[in-house]
């Protein structure tokens, strides 16, 4: 779980992207570009924290070079990631953004609305980008469709304040899968839960790297698997074994 607040008073009103990334350098610099565009058509104060966890390409460099301040850790989960970004951030308001998702001003606007209206946090619903295979379609589109349904929160955008984050300890380093829906149920513990109904932007690249089959076996042995099968790296190479796609200069 997250260690306690380090910073008792931050700057009102000041939004904390908190963006975890293992070997992003294909992505990342879309979904940075995407936060700077999104925060600065808003006219709000805000800071990208960029977590670094492990990566050995040119990852920490691009968020240099994109005004975010890095942050650099050797944990390999993604709880882990976005609790140190939580740590190191000093804004009131967190954003966790995946390092292959896109955002524009209607979800920071979302954000900030839905917080001003009492909402504890929450999250948005979320289409892929490029071209996916068809089955990828259907599939995509049912898990989302009885995902959302159930207003869970998706990893790959989550929001909160700063005060309310504390609160509930963070993202729980138990899991290394599956700590979003935990998220979701603290956060649901203390009062509302909003989804945004504009669909952030995240990669469709695990339906164009894997085949139907091996997604629905992957899917069938975590459920058979139980809470033991996302509490290690083992049974999660779609999520930690760190196949990237390249894209053509």
């Amino acid at each position: 779980m997250a260690k306690s607040d380090p910073q008792d008073e931050s700057s009102a009103r000041t939004i904390s992207f908190i963006v975890p990334a293992y070997n992003e350098e294909t992505e990342l610099p879309g979904t940075l570009e995407s936060i700077h565009s999104a925060a600065v058509g808003l006219g709000c104060d805000y800071e990208i924290v960029l977590v670094n966890d492990g990566s050995t390409d040119a990852t920490p460099g691009i968020g240099e070079n994109f005004g975010a301040r890095v942050i650099s850790i050797n944990c390999r989960q993604i709880a882990a990631s976005r609790n140190a970004g939580a740590r190191a951030a000093t804004g009131d308001i967190f954003v966790f953004i995946d390092a292959d998702t896109r955002i524009t001003s209607g979800h920071v606007s979302g954000v900030i609305g839905a917080l001003d209206s009492g909402y504890v946090g929450g999250g948005s619903r979320l289409r892929v980008d490029d071209e996916i295979p068809y089955w990828g379609r259907i599939l995509f589109g049912a898990f989302t469709t009885v995902y959302f349904s159930l207003q869970l929160g998706a990893g790959a955008f989550l929001f909160t304040t700063r005060a309310t984050f504390f609160a509930i300890g963070g993202f729980d380093e138990t899991y290394f899968a599956g700590e979003e829906v935990l998220f979701t149920f603290a956060l649901k513990k203390l009062g509302r839960f909003k989804i945004l109904s504009e669909p952030a932007i995240t990669s469709g690249r695990k339906l164009r790297l894997y085949s139907g089959r091996k997604i629905l076996q992957h899917g069938f042995a975590l459920l058979c698997g139980g809470r033991r099968a996302v509490m290690s790296r083992h049974k999660l190479t779609m999520w930690y074994g760190g196949e990237r796609e390249r894209r053509p200069d």
